[in-house]
């Protein structure tokens, strides 16, 4: 292209840094966001963007030229999560181009080589690049880096050169569609008089009294809600509950899971490697031979030892400790050297009483309260109960357990009291700290020692027999199940399986319930010959066995009433109480309506209530009856509200006059923030929309 010779003439071309390349690539990509359309349309069309088919072998080229730069970067082919990935960039560099290419044409946008030339190498260098060619040590960006990287481009080996080239070729794309954005965001425009009444309203305060009758002071089996109630709903709320193409989805999930026989030759395989262990000439070695995690030949201080080898403290130099048996692992340790560390760590436990309040009053009953506790202890009490009894803090559970910690963790007036004694036992006075006052028991007194340990883990996982054993199970589920009926009987009649369910799977989802990597799940639920009622063959999903059941589909647009009814069940469910509560609030006064209604409804005062935040402290958001608070009279009392906990009146104490803004630009600049911010994605959903975006890469990824 007209690029490449353009600046090779001026400078010669290198490939830059392979990170360079696919870091742009991805760029690119990222500019343009998720698709989850699906419509079948024919087996070579990925879908289709404003009625022209996306081919298979399109997609697959530009996808190719991702996965190309993706190895060149890592040094590794991409894993599927990683893949999936790289498909959504390569999609939505596709709808980029055919989308948005006529927008850039009826404007007449353009992008020059001068323009791609500067961006490389001239005054105005893409961010990327200029992070990949800044200096570390200074923080510097040298052009001269670039230019010698230019000069070797030819030298550099294909496919560090087909991760420039694929960079090369979508630069100006990116270039086109920040200039696009850059225009439309500029349209966005905050006036005067809408900065003038955003800084008002975010300085408008009152205080309020209101009454509040939560909805759950009646009961939800007492109000019945009915179908066309919800749909009612629905359509008056339509822009809530706008969905894309969905299926619904049961499985049950047949585990491989190690059995006893499993467990047992892993413990003997460990046993044999105890004594290997014992004489081992060389630890690491043996470590990296026979254990499942890699070797680390740190010194450790006890609070870093894991929990079974803390147990055996001390240790002793040279000594094999275990086999430990825990979470499905078998671990051998042996001390292969100790040394003193450079800092001290100990074991604690303490029991916290804090002050309720910031009086002087409040920390002398706390004082009393930690002393009375101390001397029960003196006196023979266990310090574990106690500590349940009286604890305030998380550690209460525990009896005050605070484990193995290094110095340096705690609260200064914590730590010199710990670390300041000599033996374990109760120290004998309080200890104040900003939390409150602690009574502190050491269970393990300061040391400075330090192990370095060798560790051999062995995983008990399943053996070939157990997961072939997991998998006939599967496949005799599946032969019971020949339809959906079928299919819930034999899984019900199985107590040991559990039935799961997920609801409106998209087509370019990834997850299916519980279930992450589940495409192939999702491909088949997608696929024309699937319909309602369908039970798949067995799936193999994250080493698991895995048999679904397609039970709805849903269309894109607006919801059904299936879909959504535990959620907008409650919304009208709430109306209808909000109804029932509002008839019963008679009186004159907010405490005549109160005990009118019943010990649910409360009076309650609430100040400084921000006109712009629309909540009411205490209470939370309620932006209704704020906004009612303000349109009040000092002394006047609003109707009932409908709020979003319950009913609310609300009665207007006071409401100090806003003092007008002197200078509204902060606020101005906060508002076209917030604007521009939103700017980006609803722009791309809107040409999306416009140019009739289809997504069909289901059927074949």
């Amino acid at each position: 292209m007209a690029l490449i010779n353009t600046i090779r003439e001026k400078s010669g071309w290198a490939v830059g840094a392979v990170a360079v390349g696919m870091v742009l690539f991805i760029v690119g990509g990222d500019l343009i966001g998720g698709n989850n359309n699906f419509f079948n349309r024919q087996d070579t069309s990925v879908g289709s963007v404003d009625g022209d088919d996306v081919n298979l072998d399109e997609f697959n080229a530009i996808l190719e030229q991702s996965k190309e730069a993706y190895v060149s970067q890592n040094g590794r082919q991409p894993t599927e999560q990683e893949l999936q990935g790289l498909r959504d960039q390569a999609w939505n560099q596709i709808v980029f181009r055919r989308a948005f290419q006529p927008e850039f044409e009826k404007l007449g946008l353009q992008v020059t080589d001068e323009e791609l030339t500067d961006m490389v190498q001239g005054r105005n260098i893409h961010p990327t690049i200029k992070q990949a060619f800044t200096d570390p040590q200074t923080g510097q960006f040298d052009r001269a880096k670039v230019l010698e990287y230019l000069r070797n481009l030819d030298k550099m080996p294909p496919q560090q050169q087909a991760a420039w080239y694929t960079f090369e070729q979508n630069l100006p794309q990116e270039r086109m569609g920040n200039k696009y954005y850059a225009l439309m965001k500029n349209t966005e425009y905050v006036t005067s008089a809408e900065a003038q009444r955003y800084s008002e309203a975010q300085s408008a305060k009152a205080n309020i009294r209101y009454l509040f009758v939560p909805y759950f002071s009646i009961s939800d089996s007492a109000v019945k809600v009915q179908d066309s109630q919800l749909q009612d709903y629905i359509n008056r709320n339509k822009g809530r509950y706008k969905v894309q193409e969905g299926r619904d989805i049961e499985y049950v999930v047949v585990s491989v899971t190690p059995s006893k026989e499993d467990s047992v030759t892993v413990r003997q395989t460990v046993d044999q490697l105890t004594t290997q262990f014992q004489t081992a000439p060389n630890d690491s070695l043996f470590v990296r031979l026979n254990s499942d995690q890699p070797y680390n030949g740190a010194f450790v201080s006890p609070a870093e030892l894991p929990e079974k080898l803390r147990q055996q403290l001390p240790l002793q130099a040279g000594k094999v400790y275990g086999p430990f048996a825990e979470n499905g692992t078998f671990s051998l340790y042996k001390v292969t050297g100790t040394k003193a560390g450079a800092t001290s760590a100990a074991r604690a436990s303490h029991i916290l009483i804090k002050p309720e309040g910031a009086t002087p009053e409040a920390d002398a009953a706390a004082k009393a309260k930690a002393q009375g506790i101390l001397d029960q202890i003196k006196g023979g009490a266990d310090f574990a109960a106690m500590a349940k009894q009286h604890g305030t803090d998380g550690t209460a559970p525990l009896g005050g357990d605070l484990g193995w910690f290094s110095s340096g963790r705690m609260v200064p007036e914590f730590e010199k009291a710990v670390f300041g004694a000599n033996a374990a036992g109760l120290l004998p006075t309080l200890t104040k700290t900003s939390f409150g006052y602690h009574i502190i028991k050491i269970t393990a007194p300061k040391t400075n020692q330090t192990y370095r340990v060798a560790a051999v883990t062995k995983s008990i996982a399943p053996s070939d027999a157990t997961n072939d054993a997991a998998y006939q199970r599967a496949q005799e589920l599946k032969g019971q199940a020949n339809d959906l009926e079928s299919f819930r009987k034999a899984v019900a009649a199985d107590k040991t399986l559990q039935k799961q369910e997920a609801k409106g799977v998209g087509a370019s989802d990834q997850v299916v319930g519980s279930l992450p990597n589940a495409r192939e799940i999702i491909r088949w639920a997608y696929d024309k010959k699937t319909e309602v009622g369908s039970v798949s063959d067995v799936f193999t999903v994250n080493d698991q066995y895995v048999i679904a059941a397609v039970t709805g589909t849903r269309a894109k647009g607006t919801a059904d009433v299936a879909s959504v009814k535990p959620e907008v069940s409650t919304f009208v469910r709430n109306e209808e109480k909000a109804k029932q509560i509002m008839a019963k609030l008679k009186g004159s006064t907010l405490e005549q309506m109160a005990s009118a209604y019943g010990s649910t409804a409360q009076v309650r005062t609430a100040d400084d209530v921000v006109l712009g935040q629309g909540v009411i402290p205490g209470l939370g958001a309620e932006p209704v009856a704020v906004g009612t608070a303000f349109g009040l009279k000092p002394g006047q009392r609003s109707a009932p509200i409908q709020g979003e906990q319950g009913v609310l009146v609300i009665e207007l104490v006071a409401k100090p006059a806003v003092t007008p803004a002197q200078d509204a630009q902060a606020s101005r600049t906060q508002l076209q923030n917030m604007r521009t911010s939103r700017a980006t994605g609803a722009i791309y959903e809107a040409i999306r929309e416009k140019s009739d975006v289809k997504d069909e890469r289901v059927k074949f990824f």
